[in-house]
């Protein structure tokens, strides 16, 4: 209880200003949360799908692999789609790779929405503490203007040890703000590194294939001349 208590005492001495760097600091964790399930989910259907896949991509049967991923909506399945989608069509691989260079600029904004506010809601804690700050300072000096001289030392000390609240109060909020801004940035660059090394895999079956069909056209060409 006196735990709760102390913190009761301290927000309440932080002046104003504390509420809003208490709701930044609720919604930088809300948007935290949210990108954390999102980034680990994908990661996960990532795996699944990939481990799927895999198989039909390595014996060059892409026709399995279209059914396997079929409408499937996870990040690696739009970009395996489209690039199967396009191997359909057309067999050369330039195409297939600007197909596909296209699902991943669709891909990665959806990963990474949000994810910046932190870096943003980090600064914004910071400088409303310091707002917060100056003006418990400025309203600290202007009430030590007109006290009894044997007071204002008391009172001066007091005054500022409360306007530091708020100070420490947005810079403990910035803080693991930063942390999770930076994990999150780390999380979902591994998985557009991951969805890009799938594409890679892929495009180098493809252009496996195509090279080994040439190659056997041409011999049947020959043959046949």
């Amino acid at each position: 209880m006196g735990f709760f208590h102390s913190i009761a005492q301290f927000f309440e001495a932080g002046g104003k200003m504390m509420l809003p760097i208490l709701l930044i600091g609720l919604v930088g964790l809300a948007i935290a949360i949210e990108r954390w399930v999102a980034i680990a989910r994908a990661q996960a259907q990532t795996k699944r799908m990939w481990a799927r896949v895999e198989p039909s991509l390595g014996e060059g049967d892409f026709d399995k692999a279209r059914e396997i991923i079929g409408a499937d909506n996870t990040p690696l399945g739009r970009l395996l789609g489209a690039g199967l989608a396009m191997q359909g069509a057309v067999r050369r691989r330039d195409d297939v790779e600007k197909a596909m260079q296209e699902g991943i600029m669709e891909i990665v904004p959806r990963l990474e929405k949000r994810t910046h506010y932190l870096g943003t809601f980090a600064n914004l804690a910071t400088l409303v503490g310091l707002l917060g700050t100056v003006s418990g300072l400025i309203g600290a000096f202007s009430a030590v203007a007109t006290a009894n001289p044997a007071e204002k030392a008391n009172m001066l000390s007091a005054s500022i040890s409360e306007a530091m609240n708020c100070t420490a109060f947005g810079l403990g909020t910035a803080v693991p703000l930063l942390f999770m801004h930076a994990f999150l940035t780390s999380r979902t660059q591994n998985l557009v590194e991951s969805l890009e090394m799938a594409a890679i895999k892929y495009l180098n079956v493809l252009s496996l294939r195509t090279s080994r069909a040439a190659q056997q056209a041409t011999v049947q060409n020959i043959r046949a001349a």
